[in-house]
């Protein structure tokens, strides 16, 4: 019998958390040696806090960089629904969108279809808007792409009940001190932040506070043009190339955790 979760805040604890998708959850940007793919991330952050809630969590990220929509659901989702989680967070699409064409509604009616699968397996599932690239220079060309992405994944978690983290109204990521110097991917202090908002949507207690930032903040992404040359030349050139040849940053590796867990 599927259970019947509140919107806004669950009162109860987790005990088997699965997280799905590409480098967001995975954790890229968040650097740590020590652990599997050398990243941590919003989702390891968010398990921790679970964790010390209860004796029995298990914890499993079956996310990978550079993953598409297609590739996210034929990879992951059966495995994810095998570990009979409690509660799933699934971040897709990003990829898909920044392609030169793309269908968005035919994108997310696949997106709603495994939605539905999670949430009617009994899981409480967290969805995210996209991010608002307005204040990019770059990424503001797709701002409308990314808007429509957003609308339809606020339609899809009303419809199966999900609790939503509506990234596009967190203005606090349009300072670029939350993000690596990619401008893709969050840095520690975004990650940090990330893993407070997915806490306080699901109304989960934590006592998690935003990381200090530099007190001076980098050139304008936007107006400078010697970063844009320099951001094209490190980032964005080689990401177009994998994209021409075919090949992805997450070529050859493997989840991080694909299997249920203790946290350390």
């Amino acid at each position: 019998m599927r259970r019947v979760w509140p919107r806004h805040n669950v009162f109860v604890d987790f005990h088997r958390y699965v997280a799905l998708g590409d480098s967001f959850s995975e954790g890229v940007g968040d650097p740590d040696p020590a652990r599997p793919n050398g990243v941590r991330g919003w989702a390891d952050r968010v398990a921790e806090v679970l964790a010390a809630r209860t004796d029995d969590f298990g914890y499993a990220n079956l996310a990978i960089r550079g993953r598409k929509m297609d590739q996210i659901l034929a990879e992951q989702l059966e495995p994810a629904l095998s570990l009979k989680p409690d509660l799933v967070t699934v971040y897709a699409g990003a990829n898909d969108i920044m392609r030169p064409s793309v269908d968005i509604d035919a994108l997310v009616e696949r997106y709603a279809a495994a939605v539905a699968r999670l949430a009617g397996s009994g899981a409480h599932v967290v969805l995210w808007t996209a991010f608002d690239p307005g204040g990019s220079k770059v990424f503001g060309t797709m701002r409308g792409r990314f808007a429509i992405y957003s609308e339809l994944v606020r339609e899809v978690a009303d419809r199966h009940g999900a609790t939503l983290v509506d990234f596009w109204r967190l203005r606090e990521y349009r300072d670029w001190r939350l993000w690596e110097p990619d401008r893709m991917h969050m840095g520690p202090a975004g990650h940090q932040l990330m893993a407070i908002h997915v806490l306080d949507a699901l109304g989960v207690h934590h006592e998690l506070e935003p990381l200090p930032l530099p007190d001076v903040p980098p050139p304008a992404f936007r107006d400078n043009a010697r970063a844009n040359a320099e951001w094209v030349r490190q980032h964005a050139a080689p990401w177009v190339h994998r994209r021409l040849t075919g090949r992805s940053s997450g070529d050859g590796l493997d989840p991080k955790r694909p299997v249920l867990g203790p946290v350390p």
